[in-house]
C-alpha cells in the first residue's frame, strides 16, 4: 500500500458499543487505534453524525428473531464483533486515500452511503449496513471504500448534511421500489421520525399527494414539511379514508394497526416497509393480499440509483433538512434518550470534528 494522505495521528476518541444491552453499553474512548485502510478506501475526518433508530435496535439485539440473541443481531442476521462504533449517518472531509484513489479527493467534504457493496478492498457477497457489519461514524476517523464517499457541494452545515443520508436514503429507496409517481396518493406511518419526514419531502418532491399519520401535536410540523392531510397515529384508517383510497403506503410502523393498511390500499396497490417500531409481528389475511393484487417491498439494500440521486436533490435544495435537535458525541445517551422518547420531529444530530 502506498497511502497518500494527510498527517494522521494514531489514536482517535470514539464511542464504542461493547455488548448489547442499554445505554451502558456505550463507551467513550479517547484511545481508539486510528483505522487502516485498503488501496481502495478513502478515511473520513468525521464531521457530524446521525442518530437513528438501527443504532439503538443494534445496541438492544432488536434485529435477533431468536429472542434477542446476540449469534443474529446484525442487519445481516449475524453476529456483531465487539467493540463497535455505530454511526449510519455521516458527513464529513476525506483527509487520506488509498493508492487506487485519485488524491484530488482528499479535502472533499462528502456524505457516506450507508449500504455498502464495497468494503475491505472487495465487493461484498451480501452488503453491509455502515456501523453494523463495520464500524461507523461515532469516532473522529472512518473508513469507507472510495465509491461509497459521495461528494457534496451545498450550503447545509455540517450538522445539516449527516441528516441525510439514512433516512432520505431509505425514504427515496421506498419510493423508488414502489414507484411513486405524481399519479399516486401515498400513506406514510411513522411519518414525523426521520425517515417519514423525508419520505414527505421527497415524495412531494415527485409530485404525489401525501397523507401523514403522527401523534396530533405534530400536525402543524408536517403540513409545513408539505403533507397534504395529517391523521392521528390510532385512528381508524378505514373509517378516516375509506377501503381502497390510497395507491401505495410508506410503513415504519407495523403493528397492531397493521391490517388497515392493507385494507385503505387500492386494487394492484404497493406497500413498502423499512421498519417496525409498533410491532414486528402482524397479522396478514393472505385473501387481502392476493385478491387485491398487492405488491410488497421490504427495503433495506438501496438501489443503485438512490444514493447519487439524494446527492443531486440536496444539492439542488429540492429538501430540506429538518433538525430536531444537536448534541456533541460525548452525549450520546442524551440523544439517545431523546430520541427513544419520540417526541420529536425530524433528526438528531451529534456533532463530532
Amino acid at each position: 500500500m502506498s497511502p497518500i494522505s494527510t498527517s494522521l495521528p494514531p489514536t482517535m476518541s470514539g464511542i464504542q458499543l461493547l455488548g448489547h444491552g442499554g445505554p451502558e453499553v456505550l463507551a467513550l474512548n479517547n484511545d481508539i487505534a486510528v483505522p487502516s485502510y485498503t488501496d481502495e478506501d478513502v478515511v473520513i475526518k468525521v464531521l457530524a453524525a446521525g442518530v437513528n433508530n438501527t443504532d439503538i435496535n443494534t445496541r438492544t439485539a432488536w434485529y435477533s428473531k431468536s429472542d434477542a440473541d446476540s449469534d443474529d443481531a446484525s442487519w445481516s442476521g449475524n453476529a456483531l464483533t465487539f467493540p463497535r462504533i455505530q454511526g449510519a449517518d455521516v458527513c464529513g472531509v476525506i483527509v487520506a486515500v488509498g493508492a487506487g484513489v485519485n488524491r484530488n479527493r482528499i479535502g472533499q467534504r462528502v456524505l457516506i452511503e450507508p449500504c455498502l457493496r464495497f468494503a475491505k478492498g472487495k465487493r461484498l457477497e451480501s452488503p453491509w449496513y455502515f456501523g453494523s457489519e463495520c464500524d461507523g461514524g461515532f469516532a473522529e476517523y472512518t473508513v469507507v471504500a472510495d465509491q461509497h464517499a459521495h461528494a457534496i457541494d451545498s450550503e447545509y452545515s455540517n450538522e445539516e448534511l449527516a441528516s441525510f443520508p439514512c433516512s432520505y436514503s431509505t425514504a427515496e429507496n421506498m419510493l423508488t421500489r414502489a414507484r411513486v409517481t405524481a399519479k399516486d396518493t401515498i400513506l406514510i406511518t411513522g411519518a414525523s421520525g426521520g425517515v417519514g419526514s423525508a419520505a414527505i419531502q421527497l415524495a412531494k418532491a415527485r409530485g404525489a399527494k401525501v397523507i401523514a399519520v403522527t401523534s396530533p401535536s405534530k400536525n402543524e410540523q408536517l403540513l409545513a414539511l408539505g403533507a397534504d392531510q395529517v391523521l392521528e397515529r390510532n385512528i381508524d384508517l378505514v373509517k378516516s379514508l375509506g377501503r381502497n383510497s390510497v395507491n401505495v403506503v410508506i410503513d415504519l410502523v407495523a403493528g397492531k394497526q397493521w391490517p388497515q393498511l392493507l385494507d385503505i390500499l387500492m386494487p394492484g396497490g404497493r406497500y413498502a416497509v423499512s421498519g417496525a417500531i409498533g410491532g414486528a409481528i402482524v397479522e396478514l389475511d393472505v385473501r387481502t393480499l392476493y385478491l387485491k393484487d398487492l405488491s410488497f417491498y421490504g427495503c433495506t439494500v438501496l438501489e443503485p440509483d438512490v444514493f447519487p440521486n439524494l446527492v443531486k436533490a440536496i444539492e439542488q435544495k429540492k429538501i430540506a433538512p429538518v433538525i430536531a435537535e444537536v448534541f456533541p458525541l460525548a452525549k450520546i445517551n442524551d440523544a439517545q434518550l431523546m430520541f427513544e422518547q419520540k417526541q420529536h420531529v425530524g433528526k438528531i444530530v451529534l456533532t463530532v470534528g
